[in-house]
């Protein structure tokens, strides 16, 4: 007898199976990545949130929201906290702020896409996303102003994941039906 089984066994048959709940919630995450850019990366990131197997598409698209809000809040933070460790090099901490801003920018029109979905406008919200994806490219665009100045390989794995989750999230508005 598997656990599963062994849960069941404790209710009373007139209350509802919440595996089959949990089922459907995991099937629900997994049809909605499909029909997205980066499908193992939505799954990955739903799945290791629990208030995903509660939620709907919506639901599932605010979770990548929050996720990629924190990803650029987080990076514009090690960015700023890269301006005090940096060495001397002017040039360098210039673009290193104007990538902390950025990175800043990324994360208000993310949160700003978290309002337009409550009140269902997701033309808006994906208008907000894709300004959230696109802010990244200012940063590297600075470091490709300056050529003696080499992008980090730090900021452009932050810069990828941010525009994939972005993406995804693009990918689920699409779906809504905007």
């Amino acid at each position: 007898m598997e656990i599963d089984d062994l849960f069941c066994l404790h209710f009373p048959s007139h209350l509802p199976n919440l595996n089959i709940t949990h089922q459907r919630s995991a099937g629900l995450i997994q049809t909605t990545c499909k029909t997205t850019k980066y499908a193992d990366l939505c799954v990955s990131i739903l799945h290791s949130d629990p208030t995903s197997l509660n939620s709907d598409t919506k639901g599932l698209a605010l979770i990548l929201i929050r996720v990629a809000t924190a990803n650029a809040t987080a990076t514009s933070t090690f960015l700023s906290s890269q301006l005090l460790t940096t060495t001397n090099d002017t040039t360098l901490k210039t673009v290193l702020k104007e990538c902390s801003h950025m990175y800043a920018f990324s994360g208000d029109a993310l949160r700003a896409s978290v309002q337009d979905f409550t009140s269902e406008s997701y033309d808006y919200a994906y208008m907000h996303v894709m300004a959230a994806a696109d802010y990244p490219n200012a940063c590297l665009n600075a470091f490709r102003r300056y050529p003696k100045l080499i992008y980090p390989q730090a900021i452009a794995s932050r810069e990828d994941e941010l525009k994939h989750i972005c993406d995804v999230v693009l990918g689920m508005i699409d779906h809504l039906g905007f």
